[in-house]
């Protein structure tokens, strides 16, 4: 499973002219199933989400995780968007591959088991809308951009 996180201040992600996800200073996750991917890289994935510590303490170095944004407890949001295009294979030439990708199906079962074990794990939690054609709003705090990466195998 892949995942593209990006530390921002605010972000929002459109559907048709609507909002469908809004979070203020958290994480936006770009997240992606790939075949061969299983609960157990999810779990892994969000695990790593939720304790990476990305976020500026009072020295201004990154000792803070989602989960704890100011040392005493304030947690932050998680927006997370669904992007197979993460799987994306351009070394046979120009025109990206998704072949990495997981089937639709099981891309949407993958999505939907990681979003709910998010919901269970924390407190902040909105989504983009699976298979849409989302525009995704943010205001990149940093800029931090982390890519993630959760081997199918392991």
């Amino acid at each position: 499973m892949k995942a593209v996180l990006q530390r921002v201040a605010e972000a929002r992600v459109v559907v048709a002219g609507e909002t469908v996800g809004q979070i203020g200073q958290g994480l936006l996750v770009l997240v992606c199933a790939e075949r061969g991917d299983a609960e157990g890289q999810a779990d892994k994935l969000l695990a790593k989400i939720l304790k990476l510590r990305i976020f500026s303490d009072e020295a201004g170095k990154m000792n803070r995780s989602v989960q704890d944004l100011d040392g005493a407890g304030k947690q932050g949001g998680l927006l997370i968007v669904s992007q197979f295009t993460l799987a994306a294979d351009v070394s046979g030439g120009n025109r990206p591959s998704f072949t990495d990708a997981a089937a639709p199906d099981e891309g949407r079962r993958l999505y939907d088991y990681f979003v709910a074990q998010a919901l269970a794990l924390h407190p902040m939690v909105q989504t983009g809308q699976f298979a849409a054609d989302m525009q995704v709003h943010l205001v990149n705090d940093g800029p931090v951009t982390i890519p993630l990466h959760i081997d199918p195998a392991a």
